[in-house]
């Protein structure tokens, strides 16, 4: 991948929680232009806790993070938002007692006079939310809510949105409808970095995967090559990956 095909590039990054306890221990990773790369690995392995720091909310103490060769290495959320990079949590992804209108301005908070603009694109992607603009999020599925988190990120127009867990908690049917959703995100030119526990169908749909093990790249390759890999069935997708 030459370099002004790079969008996102993290070299040795050295994170955590508390001081002298490091969760990531030398992370690289880089995200080419309308990419999508997943992440996945063993609980604890820090899928987490990369993404947070890569939007700010974990401080790098080691390393660099750049987007298009400028250093954003511990920018605050806010900023990383202005520079088009947009963040969905694995919980408390939206806010409960807001409509599901409400949730969508919030994510137009830097850009209000965006929202006419930006509104049809959002609901093209997800239509469902046409139903659901006077419900509040509180009284949403999990799916609903997944969906509505997803598009109140993209209501900023986002050039890479970081993802973290996107199916946790989800029924199949919601984790194959989030899954369809975000490939067509991502080839609608929004690049994607993607923290995924169902990782046989994280590699299914992503163009590249790094696996993750104890703080530090363990595997990366194409999405299906990966699948298929006996190292990788053997450590992270057990039988369900032999069966598929």
């Amino acid at each position: 991948m030459s370099e002004h095909e790079t969008t996102i590039v993290a070299e040795g990054v050295v994170a955590g929680y508390l001081p002298g306890v490091d969760i990531l221990t030398g992370v690289d990773l880089t995200l080419g232009s309308g990419e999508l790369v997943g992440i996945i690995g063993p609980n604890g392995a820090g899928k987490s806790t990369l993404v947070k720091a890569l939007f700010g909310l974990v401080s790098i103490k080691e390393g660099q993070v750049t987007m298009r060769g400028e250093d954003i290495t511990n920018l605050a959320a806010h900023e990383l938002v202005a520079r088009g990079v947009g963040y969905v949590p694995q919980r408390a992804n939206v806010f409960e007692t807001l409509t599901a209108e409400e949730n969508l301005r919030m994510g137009l908070y830097l850009d209000p006079e965006a929202w006419d603009e930006r509104l049809p694109t959002v609901l093209e992607l997800f239509p469902h939310l046409r139903t659901k603009s006077d419900l509040r999020a509180g009284f949403m599925s999990g799916g609903e809510r997944q969906m509505l988190a997803m598009g109140r990120a993209l209501m900023m127009n986002p050039d890479v949105l970081l993802l973290d867990e996107p199916s946790a908690g989800l029924s199949p049917a919601n984790q194959d409808h989030v899954f369809d959703r975000v490939r067509e995100i991502c080839d609608s030119g929004v690049s994607i970095i993607m923290v995924e526990q169902n990782a046989r169908r994280c590699l299914q749909i992503c163009d590249r995967a790094y696996v993750m093990d104890q703080g530090k790249n363990a595997y990366t390759g194409p999405g299906h090559e990966l699948l298929h890999d006996p190292k990788i069935i053997d450590l992270y997708l057990g039988t369900l990956g032999r069966a598929e």
